[in-house]
């Protein structure tokens, strides 16, 4: 696999599958081989965007994808934590978001940007529609744990639960119920893709891009970085450092000499 060139992840995922199959299916658990260590990955530096970048990217979106890109810019969200938001996670009042479960299983808050407000009480309205119409099918959300139905039986039919940005269509899962997921992320991946592409962006810009953005430009505007970590949800702060070396200082903040010439 190294001749191939395939990635460190890639070599691990392999080397895990043959462990498996060997501990579980063969029998025959492999011995340890001495000197031999997991690939290591290579560190890379996020792409971020600058601000006017930021804003010629979603001048070109629309509806709901603009809403959460510039919630995924605005409040650092991964695109798996902005689609699965749901209506009891957004406090209009304090101007927050609550992450529930995000990577790690932990949750957050972060701010809710006031640029998004006006949109966001439209998506709500728009979320509690249909809703209702769904209440007068039998229609009912996902995403919800046995443990936690078991605690709420009808969490999955009560407004709270229902996600802020629903998927356009229904589907019936193995029960035979009918159900409404969130929104899903290709939309949003492609969307944005889309966008930089018609914006002339030179820069591979995805959805995580927005929240590289996110944490370089709270830095860059004197935000203390333990205050960034936290709205991150980063467990170490070494890996919130790595918005410092990007920040619109030159590489690692320091000054070419060749602008004294």
């Amino acid at each position: 696999m190294v001749e191939h060139g395939v990635s460190a992840s890639t070599q691990n995922q392999a080397l895990s599958a043959l462990v498996f199959l060997y501990r579980r299916v063969v029998l025959q658990p492999l011995p340890r081989i001495e000197g031999f260590t997991a690939a290591t990955r290579s560190a890379r530096l996020p792409v971020v965007l600058s601000e006017n970048e930021v804003r010629a990217l979603l001048a070109r979106l629309r509806g709901s994808v603009h809403l959460c890109c510039a919630l995924m810019y605005g409040a650092g969200l991964r695109v798996s934590e902005c689609v699965s938001l749901r209506l009891k996670d957004v406090d209009l009042d304090r101007s927050e978001i609550t992450v529930r479960g995000g990577k790690g299983d932990k949750d957050r808050r972060t701010p809710l940007p006031r640029m998004c407000r006006t949109a966001l009480i439209d998506q709500i309205g728009r979320a509690r529609t249909t809703h209702a119409l769904d209440a007068t099918h039998g229609v009912r959300t996902t995403g919800l744990t046995a443990s936690l139905q078991r605690k709420y039986p009808n969490a999955d039919r009560d407004v709270p639960w229902q996600y802020v940005f629903p998927a356009a269509r229904t589907f019936t899962d193995a029960n035979g119920v009918r159900r409404r997921h969130h929104l899903h992320e290709t939309v949003l991946q492609r969307s944005v893709r889309a966008a930089a592409v018609e914006a002339g962006l030179l820069k591979r810009v995805t959805c995580h891009s927005l929240r590289h953005s996110f944490a370089t430009h709270l830095l860059e505007s004197g935000a203390d970085i333990r205050t960034v970590q936290k709205l991150l949800g980063h467990d170490d702060v070494r890996t919130t450092m790595q918005y410092t070396h990007p920040m619109n200082r030159g590489a690692l903040g320091v000054r070419s000499p060749a602008d004294r010439l």
